[in-house]
């Protein structure tokens, strides 16, 4: 069955004057010449993105687009007329976004995130920057420790919001950003607590253990390029720590103290350094 609004494998069915017919053995799709590709033989598979052309009529492509269906992007608008907003998702066709599916009015020319979904009636591809509706805390399918994919949401006081494996709502506290991060970035990171009323903790580093090895990592790496010498203590500012580091203090002094037990550093007044 082919997917509106994300990648499908077909096969080559046919050629015409127009570009290739592609199948998924129930149904026949047109891939423009445009992005026909060089080489290839009737059978052969190719993956391609599906969507409704200008006229409605199901199209493939082969570049790959800004956002694919159910999940979310940052995306610039087009333009906008009596309907709704157009946004560039990296394709001919431009993404529907109605005025009633905006958060806040949209402008021209800026950024917003958005989802987008396939609307069933018109079997259009449609986006909304109205995004709590979309994610649901209330069934998790994520445990404490897990590794997630994130997209920032947005930055508040207390730290940063983020949307989990595009489907549940989880915070990165203020304390614990180490890095320049911007609403639409898509970055890994860590289940770090789940609490009774299904909000969620999350860290940029690996949790426990397994996150005091990579710092210890980081360190070293840190050491190796920089002569075998680091010029941070226990007394370091945390800033100092998280600017040379991108790690809050703590994270740095359980690392130290996994290397000085592997006999891998020693520590001096001045900082710390490779054994030789």
């Amino acid at each position: 069955m082919i997917k509106i609004g994300d990648d499908n494998t077909l096969k080559i069915a046919r050629t015409t004057s127009v570009g290739l017919y592609l199948t998924d053995g129930e149904k026949d799709i047109l891939l423009p010449n445009k992005y026909v590709p060089k080489k290839f033989e009737i059978g052969d598979e190719i993956v391609v993105f599906v969507y409704l052309d200008q006229e409605e009529r199901l199209i493939a492509t082969t570049l790959e687009p800004y956002i694919y269906i159910n999940e979310f992007a940052l995306l610039q608008v087009s333009y906008i007329n009596e309907y709704g907003a157009f946004m560039d998702m990296g394709l001919e066709k431009d993404l529907f976004v109605p005025f009633r599916e905006q958060a806040r009015p949209m402008k021209e020319g800026h950024r917003y995130l958005v989802y987008m979904s396939l609307d069933e009636k018109s079997n259009r591809l449609v986006g909304s920057s109205r995004l709590n509706q979309f994610l649901d805390n209330s069934e998790l399918t994520v445990n404490e420790g897990d590794e997630v994919e994130l997209v920032v949401s947005h930055i508040t006081e207390l730290g940063i919001n983020v949307i989990i494996n595009d489907k549940h709502k989880g915070l990165i506290y203020k304390n614990e950003v180490f890095e320049d991060l911007r609403t639409g970035d898509r970055v890994i990171g860590y289940i770090k607590s789940i609490r009774p009323d299904g909000k969620i903790d999350v860290t940029r580093s690996k949790v426990g253990y397994d996150g005091v090895l990579d710092s210890a990592g980081i360190i070293l790496a840190e050491l190796e390029g920089n002569n075998g010498f680091l010029g941070l203590t226990d007394n370091s500012h945390p800033e100092d720590i998280k600017t040379v580091l991108n790690m809050s203090k703590k994270t740095f002094k359980k690392a130290v103290g996994t290397l000085y037990k592997e006999k891998k550093i020693v520590i001096t007044d001045k900082g710390i350094e490779l054994v030789k």
